[in-house]
């Protein structure tokens, strides 16, 4: 008696419908796995200089806002954000680049020409011309990027 099992039709079939239903798995599930794994993989994007706009647009002595929008890119969701910088200049040569954004609950801050000073409404919080805590409760000045200026453009270091 032979020891060998034959292959009959039903055994084929049965051992067909698994190997393609295998081979149509794998091709949905590899992309799918790797679709998903992939965010985390990735590493962490190096920080770009973002432009501002034209370096004569500040005034000498006076903090002048620049507004710009820049994409971020989170696992495979990407959002656009506003960023807004203050910039000043006290020589038109050497720039300094601060947030609008108070260090004490991240309100915005807005200059107020008149008092030489950038206001947060929501603590009355101050902060002098240079960033530093003028007045109320922040723990910290402004936070400030590091700038260049580049074919009378300005870039600030960010993202």
């Amino acid at each position: 008696m032979n020891d060998k099992k034959k292959l009959d039709r039903r055994g084929f079939l049965g051992f067909a419908t698994w190997a393609i239903g295998g081979i149509i798995g794998a091709g949905f599930g590899i992309p799918a796995i790797a679709y998903i794994i992939a965010p985390a993989m990735r590493k962490e994007e190096e920080q770009e200089w973002i432009r501002l706009g034209s370096a004569s647009k500040v005034e000498l002595g006076t903090p002048t806002l620049f507004k710009t929008k820049i994409e971020k890119q989170t696992g495979w969701i990407t959002n656009e954000e506003e960023v807004s910088v203050y910039v000043l200049t006290e020589n038109g040569r050497d720039f300094v680049a601060m947030s609008n954004i108070c260090t004490h609950l991240g309100c915005r801050v807005r200059w107020i020409s008149d008092q030489d000073v950038f206001f947060c409404p929501c603590h009355n919080a101050g902060f002098a011309k240079n960033g530093d805590v003028a007045s109320g409760p922040p723990p910290r000045p402004l936070d400030q990027y590091q700038v260049k200026e580049e074919d009378g453009q300005l870039f600030v270091l960010g993202g």
